[in-house]
């Protein structure tokens, strides 16, 4: 018996220390991902290259020059915090003083320690602790920054991922953010609701472009998205609007169009807060009917009221919401960008939409400097 307890003590024991080990080697691993982890190892390597460059530069001048020590200076302004980079700069400096008494006065010869280089070393010091002061102050480390904006970036693309349609339904949608950028200040939040019946859909143009709006349109497009389906259709625009209210930003306006459609009917409610109307395409006539109806920007006022237009979607049937960045241009009417528009969605009609959404902002809207979204919704014949 006695035997047994302690084996049993002994066991409880090592999952304790193991228990513990985990727990710690887990927290270690979170420090590290938020940036709050030790940089001890980064520093250790980059001081052990401070005497590898020194012995190159003494015995490999010609070879090795002085001004190579910016390299690890160049990586501490990266890797390191502030106050491991000014340790970093102090070996860098005693290397420097090394190099020039060993190779003597620099008007002796070639690879020696001049002014310019001291003045080369002392730059390249000062911009990279800037670089690590403004990195400490914002809490991303280098190591994980472009990851982090990576990860945005994806979140906005699968937040704007329109659901699964039933048969006989066909949707595509295309963003294209200004200037080439990543991030976008339209974007797209959709859901099935009322047990798969209907689908919800915002489009959602937030003021600004490109990186400026983008972080406004990440926070929105997350909000949006919990509203969506968490409310009665006609109570989405509201909501949205005194969310956008209470954000109490300079520049926090925006302009929104939500669409519920009944996916068993084809019927359909547009509501809209400033945005530019739907374009419906009939089947049996061939024309591009304008869904307009009047609502306010989000976010101007409180108690805005949102009135809803219907439609139905007959077999055939085209619906397009697009934001402003695809018919708006200076010196030309909307109306004229809208005509251009359906010019060009025609040529769909007889071959189908698959694959239009892209190639109809790259015929109207390619080289304009502003944010673009088009969404399609078929009805299949």
């Amino acid at each position: 018996m006695a035997r047994a307890s302690a084996a049993d003590s002994y066991t409880a024991r090592l999952r304790q220390a193991v228990h513990r080990a985990r727990i710690a080697l887990r927290k270690s691993g979170v420090d590290y991902f938020r940036g709050d982890g030790s940089d001890w190892i980064a520093l250790a390597g980059l001081l052990l290259t401070i005497p590898a460059f020194t012995w190159g530069t003494i015995v490999m001048p010609v070879w090795v020059s002085p001004a190579a020590l910016v390299l690890p200076i160049v990586a501490g302004g990266l890797l390191l915090r502030p106050a491991s980079l000014l340790g970093l700069y102090a070996a860098a400096a005693a290397a420097l003083i090394i190099e020039a008494v060993v190779l003597g006065p620099y008007a002796e010869g070639p690879a020696r320690v001049t002014p310019g280089t001291v003045l080369t070393v002392a730059a390249c010091g000062f911009f990279g602790l800037l670089i690590a002061q403004f990195r400490a102050r914002v809490g991303v480390p280098w190591r994980r920054g472009g990851t982090m904006l990576f990860d945005l970036r994806e979140r906005i693309r699968v937040q704007s991922a329109l659901p699964q349609l039933p048969k006989g339904w066909h949707r595509e949608m295309a963003l294209r953010p200004a200037g080439g950028q990543s991030f976008s200040g339209d974007f797209v939040v959709a859901a099935r609701t009322n047990g798969g019946r209907t689908l919800e859909v915002v489009l959602t143009d937030v003021s600004g472009k490109g990186m400026d709006a983008g972080s406004r349109a990440l926070l929105l497009s997350g909000a949006f998205g919990g509203l969506l389906g968490s409310l009665p259709p006609h109570g989405f625009l509201p909501a949205a609007n005194g969310y956008l209210l209470r954000q109490d930003w300079d520049e926090g306006f925006a302009t929104s169009i939500h669409l519920v459609l009944d996916l068993d009917s084809g019927d359909y409610e547009l509501l809209s807060a400033g945005h530019l109307p739907a374009l419906q395409l009939h089947a049996g006539s061939g024309r591009w009917e304008e869904k307009d109806t009047d609502g306010p920007l989000l976010g101007v006022y409180d108690g805005a009221q949102f009135d809803p237009v219907k439609g139905s979607l007959r077999p055939g049937d085209v619906l397009m919401l697009f934001t402003d960045g695809l018919v708006e241009a200076s010196g030309r009417d909307i109306s004229e960008g809208i005509d251009r528009l359906t010019g060009e969605a025609d040529r769909y009609v007889a071959s189908g939409f698959e694959g239009a959404a892209w190639h109809l902002i790259e015929a109207v809207a390619k080289d304009v400097n502003d944010d673009r979204a088009l969404l399609l919704l078929c009805r299949e014949a």
